[in-house]
């Protein structure tokens, strides 16, 4: 991979995204820029750096989603709570056309680092701020992170509901970070359109982005029902067929019919010219309201062949299906290996590591393999202030002394750089 300060090519190559956000969302907004071309630089805390670096799998003493999360970063340790680290930020802000924090309202206050004073100093600067519950309302204050914004939007409520032989009435929260990525994706797009704003005008924007609110988009035909109790989980209640069924060989297919030819196809594949004209299958309305029968006609079709020989009998007859993978089947997918939607990426010392590649594609800009979080906390301080702001190993050497940066020559980064 490329030395620090390299991007690849990509679209927002030229603009400079700091980062000093924590945990999973607003920092995946930055590594969505960082896919894009963007240059990020990561603040870390001195000494103990982002907390995803302890979360989950390790490797080397190392979190491996802190690997991905943190990909395309350069990491610089600086304690924000420290007034020298404070000027320095305000110093350093021009050189950058975003800022990403997800501190709780008032904390950046506190640090004589309010929006107000940031854009003092760089007016054309875009600031997404994001918190679970937004910045303003009666949560404003409340910690929060993706979990609470997933039960909070009525996701969780809903997750299990209409699932055939699953009747608990306990919500569910997924097993994924689903509310933190997808806030994360929604913050990529409100960072791009503001950018677009201030190369328009001039002037720059603030972001308040809500967790729970990128939530709701999941849950829009649910709130259009007007607080009617929906069905979820594999069923919809505004389309039939559609859910996973099982096959003979004990793997899962999955199959949508949410349109009139599709669903015409299907019943025709799977009872002929009698299902076909049954009357209770006519139309979609009559399909929902007699679901339960249609599923396990579907079933007992399905049970009689293997899900590779199902998907393609039922793709050939122009059915919308396909296999339910595991993570493990996913990663010899066919069409994932044709266009490496998932890729394997050197690390520092170690054995490669799969991470997900850049989406979308972009036909004028080269695809350019994610390159992984650094491993150590602050591993391009000295080397981005230096290029950034002109300062010396001296200057270094007394912010350092004030606990206002770290660097490789930390002995408290050493130890943990080497577990």
């Amino acid at each position: 991979m490329g030395s620090v300060g390299e991007q690849g090519k990509g679209p927002l190559a030229g603009v400079r995204v700091l980062d000093i956000a924590t945990m999973i969302a607003a920092p995946l907004t930055a590594s969505i820029l960082g896919d894009y071309g963007a240059e990020v630089v990561k603040v870390e805390l001195p000494g103990a750096g982002d907390t995803v670096r302890r979360m989950g799998t390790q490797r080397d003493g190392v979190g491996l989603y802190w690997r991905t999360l943190g990909r395309n970063k350069q990491s610089v340790a600086l304690d924000l709570r420290v007034p020298a680290a404070q000027e320095l930020l305000l110093r350093w802000l021009p050189s950058f056309d975003v800022l990403i924090e997800n501190f709780r309202p008032g904390t950046l206050d506190r640090y004589n680092l309010s929006v107000e004073r940031l854009r003092a100093v760089h007016p054309r600067l875009v600031v997404l701020r994001m918190t679970a519950f937004g910045q303003t309302g009666p949560y404003r204050l409340r910690q929060g992170f993706g979990t609470l914004a997933e039960a909070m939007s009525g996701a969780a409520s809903v997750l299990v509901k209409g699932l055939r032989g699953f009747t608990t009435d306990r919500p569910a929260l997924t097993s994924f970070p689903l509310a933190d990525v997808t806030a994360g994706l929604a913050g990529a797009n409100g960072v791009l359109a503001a950018l677009l704003h201030a190369w328009r005008t001039g002037v720059g924007e603030t972001i308040d982005l809500a967790i729970y609110e990128a939530m709701l988009k999941f849950m829009e035909i649910e709130i259009l029902g007007h607080g009617e109790e929906p069905e979820s989980g594999g069923r919809r209640p505004d389309a039939a067929p559609r859910g996973v069924y099982h096959c003979g060989d004990g793997r899962w297919i999955a199959l949508s019919g949410s349109t009139q030819p599709v669903a015409e196809r299907i019943l025709a594949l799977v009872g002929g010219e009698a299902l076909a004209n049954d009357p209770r299958f006519q139309t979609n309305t009559l399909r929902v309201a007699n679901v339960d029968a249609l599923d396990d006609l579907i079933d007992a079709w399905c049970a009689e062949r293997s899900a590779e020989a199902a998907v393609a009998q039922m793709s050939a007859a122009g059915c919308a299906v396909g296999l339910a993978e595991t993570v493990e089947s996913l990663l010899s997918n066919p069409q994932v290996l044709a266009r490496e939607a998932i890729v394997e990426v050197p690390d520092e010392g170690s054995r490669p590591l799969r991470m997900t590649s850049v989406v979308p594609r972009f036909e004028g800009h080269a695809r350019v393999p994610p390159r992984p979080a650094p491993a150590r906390v602050g591993a391009h301080t000295r080397e981005v202030l230096a290029r950034d702001l002109g300062l010396g190993s001296a200057e270094m050497d007394r912010l350092e002394q004030l606990g206002a940066i770290g660097g490789l020559d930390d002995p408290v980064l050493a130890a943990l750089a080497e577990g």
